[in-house]
């Protein structure tokens, strides 16, 4: 014990420890938003990679398989799709006949419009997913057709055939059937002749059905 009488003792140590602020521990939330930030993004990146696996593995399957008998026809019909020939085709033909078949014409011819725009304007720059490997995966030379320049990802000849047979198929009812199974065709003939991925067919499928989605719901607006 000190002699000095003004030491305040351990007594008043004690009061001066009791009012002492405690350190104030960091935010909790910002490191853990990050984390979980980061753990939702190699989620993501993992799916994404496995996606594309089964992509490959389909594509190659699909290469690897002896289709003679289908071969000559699906390379035809892949060339007779370039530019949407046979939606214009059918187009043409329902429009001579007038009234409905007419308007279906036009919102076939419309939602074309809208998927090509948006499968090659928009969804080819921004994803510019190169186009398949046709020799490293060998792809028998009776399938090719030319190989086109522009990004795989998504399928315009897809996008286009869907959104045609979609927007016709609204309005010509047993129209649906028959072109909704040409667009299946002109798409899965885009992955025998080695120029595009199941996943881009499938993209363009889906961009295919928005298009016409978007130009039937136009077209039931009412007038000004």
């Amino acid at each position: 014990m000190s002699d000095d009488p003004h030491d305040p003792g351990p007594a008043k140590s004690a009061k001066h420890d009791k009012h002492d602020k405690p350190e104030k521990p960091g935010k909790p939330g910002k490191p853990r938003s990050r984390r979980a930030g980061l753990r939702l993004r190699n989620a993501v990146a993992s799916v994404l990679t496995d996606l594309r696996a089964v992509d490959g593995a389909v594509y190659a399957a699909v290469a690897a398989t002896p289709t003679p008998a289908l071969d000559s026809g699906l390379r035809g019909l892949s060339g007779a799709a370039d530019h949407s020939k046979i939606s214009f085709g059918i187009a043409a033909a329902l429009a001579l006949r007038g009234g409905r078949f007419r308007r279906a014409a036009i919102l076939g011819v419309g939602a074309v419009a809208v998927a090509s725009a948006s499968a090659n304007v928009l969804g080819k720059r921004l994803v510019r997913r190169p186009r398949p490997d046709r020799e490293a995966a060998r792809v028998i030379v009776d399938r090719h057709v030319p190989m086109p320049t522009s990004a795989s990802f998504p399928s315009g000849h897809t996008a286009s055939a869907v959104a045609f047979a979609t927007a016709v198929g609204v309005v010509l009812p047993p129209a649906a059937i028959p072109l909704g199974a040409l667009a299946c065709a002109v798409g899965y003939s885009r992955v025998h002749t080695g120029v595009h991925y199941p996943g881009d067919v499938a993209a363009g499928a889906v961009l295919g059905v928005a298009s016409a989605a978007t130009v039937l719901a136009l077209d039931a607006l009412p007038p000004r």
